[in-house]
């Protein structure tokens, strides 16, 4: 698959809502013909971020992001851009063309083909493979059913170097192929070697349900590691994926939090018994792209730990990155699991209904965070509040400003008996500029007022005609991106803002486009005289290019020169005058 045609582009985004699409995911409010919220982007107590229905654009005030609804998919889920394509065009109901080419690109849709290749394999050896009994007699021994297996696509490697590698390279797969699927490795004499041999597979799954990496569970006592996963890849990075996201998010009820837990099979079993809001990190600590992908989903975490030193030591890491994701109104508690205990046991032995009232009452972040300090310090003494206080500071100082910050701050004053915390301010929300403050630098050039009044208003340009003088002057980089913005429009004359930007994706041109899409009317849209005024900045643009000629009057009366500075107001009023030598 090579580089995506700018027709099916074009189509893509303008069929797409950015609204929706922002919506479904940052609730938003109508504020006159555009919609606004909190920036997703940034911390912020005043909505700064404008979604644009006319223009399908979208922009922060306050930390500046923006971009069309390519762009927002690709940041808000850290998609790149060819699979923040493939989600819209599966919203849009299209279908992605395939085309040639040995783009970058290229590889992604050859690597999932082959580890969705893979995927069945190991699922029809669970079921057909003369030695398959071990891994049933497994499965059934952790009290698995047949239909919780079939749910996480649960599967079956089996013993031998090359089972999968040959079945794959019958049907074309090379052994590039496979290593960069993490399917194979080389051993020491470069001979190609299934990385998964004699264990059960459970399917890692990508936000929309692909297969993307597997993990191996030994079925050999003797195996090391006991769990193994797939190496990283061009599908697969460990610290961004969840196992068990993709199927908890599949669940007809709204989840009520999700629970973290460390290993594939306490997911399954887990959701077997009734609580199928589970998902397990991938043999990593807790990073922060997984908390923010959570977060998300839900704004209530619990993370599931053993009681023992390592599982203290996971949850403090899993405290120190969540730290700074807690806006008002998330919240994450924690629950310390028995001795000898862990999910899949408790739970099977427990049941559904004992197993929630442990999650209802699991330990705040606010009181792990307090009683683990208070455990390193001794809070009777001066000098053990002031440790108390010390180490707690840095913790604190990473929460983003708001009601909780300011209530564990006060938390901390009572805890180590202080008159303040000391703390460092959290950093100043950005202002949001007035509207004369947005379009002052892209005021200062009429060349530039007219980009801008274009991209808020693209039918302008079928007032052009194709033999227009302006049209021919190529020596001016800016009229040459203005008369090739007109061309566009007028071969074009139904394509959005977004869909026109997205042309220049990646360039210089781009990028000034971006900004100048930013502009907004001076006075209100319903009394501004579009047609008027970007007829007479080109009439003032032919003349500049031709000094012969006598600039109208007009220019001077209408509302050009409020695009203009005093030197270009007064260059205006010496055009075609006598020169002096």
């Amino acid at each position: 698959m090579g580089r995506i045609p700018q027709e099916f582009l074009d189509q893509l985004l303008g069929r797409v809502d950015l609204v929706e699409i922002v919506n479904s995911r940052v609730p938003l409010r109508r504020a006159g013909h555009e919609f606004m919220a909190c920036c997703p982007f940034h911390t912020e107590k005043t909505p700064s971020f404008s979604v644009s229905p006319r223009k399908q654009f979208y922009h922060c005030f306050g930390c500046g992001a923006h971009g069309n609804a390519i762009g927002f998919l690709m940041t808000y889920e850290r998609l790149e851009f060819l699979d923040a394509v493939e989600e819209l065009a599966r919203q849009a109901g299209l279908e992605l063309p395939q085309t040639g080419g040995n783009d970058r690109v290229s590889i992604k849709p050859l690597l999932l083909d082959l580890v969705a290749q893979a995927d069945r394999f190991f699922r029809r050896q669970l079921r057909e493979h003369p030695s398959r009994q071990r891994a049933v007699d497994y499965l059934r021994q952790r009290g698995l059913t047949g239909q919780i297996a079939g749910v996480f696509g649960i599967g079956y490697a089996p013993a031998g170097w090359e089972n999968l590698s040959r079945a794959l390279r019958e049907v074309g797969a090379t052994a590039e192929n496979l290593l960069n699927a993490g399917l194979s490795s080389r051993d020491e004499q470069g001979r190609l070697r299934d990385r998964f041999r004699d264990r059960i597979i459970f399917p890692i799954r990508d936000r929309r349900g692909r297969v993307i990496a597997f993990g191996g569970r030994a079925l050999d006592g003797e195996t090391t590691p006991k769990y193994l996963n797939s190496p990283e890849t061009p599908l697969f990075h460990k610290g961004s994926e969840l196992y068990g996201l993709h199927e908890a998010r599949m669940q007809s009820q709204p989840l009520p939090r999700l629970l973290v837990v460390e290993g594939y099979m306490d997911v399954v079993a887990l959701a077997q018994h009734g609580l199928p809001y589970t998902v397990a990190t991938l043999g990593t600590a807790t990073t922060a792209d997984q908390i923010e992908r959570l977060f998300r989903v839900v704004s209530d975490l619990v993370f599931c730990f053993d009681g023992d030193r390592a599982g203290r030591a996971a949850a403090w890491r899993a405290l120190e990155v969540t730290l700074p994701f807690l806006h008002d109104g998330r919240q994450v508690g924690f629950l310390f699991l028995p001795d000898g205990e862990d999910p899949d046991t408790l739970v099977r032995r427990e049941g559904q209904a004992t197993f929630e009232r442990r999650l209802e009452q699991a330990t705040a972040l606010a009181d792990y965070l307090f009683s683990e300090l208070r455990g390193q310090t001794d809070p009777e003494t001066l000098a053990g509040r002031a440790r108390l206080a010390e180490r707690a500071r840095p913790l604190l100082e990473k929460l983003p400003d708001g009601h909780f910050r300011d209530l564990m701050e006060a938390r901390l004053q009572k805890e180590a008996h202080l008159a303040t915390t000391r703390l460092r301010p959290p950093p100043a929300a950005t202002a949001v500029p007035n509207r004369a403050d947005r379009n002052l630098r892209l005021t200062r050039t009429p060349l530039r007022k007219a980009v801008a009044l274009l991209l808020y208003r693209p039918e302008l340009a079928q007032g052009m005609t194709a033999d227009d003088p302006l049209l021919r002057v190529n020596s001016d980089p800016g009229i040459k991106l203005l008369t090739e913005l007109i061309e566009t429009l007028l071969k074009h004359p139904h394509l959005k803002v977004a869909t026109l930007l997205e042309r220049y994706r990646d360039t210089r041109e781009g990028a000034i486009l971006e900004r100048l899409a930013v502009w907004e009317p001076e006075v209100p849209e319903e009394s501004y005289q579009f047609a008027a005024e970007f007829t007479d900045i080109l009439a003032y643009l032919r003349r500049r290019n031709d000094p012969g000629e006598q600039v109208p009057e007009i220019l001077l009366r209408r509302g050009v020169p409020s695009a203009l500075n005093a030197e270009e107001r007064e260059a205006v009023r010496n055009l075609g005058k006598p020169q002096k030598v």
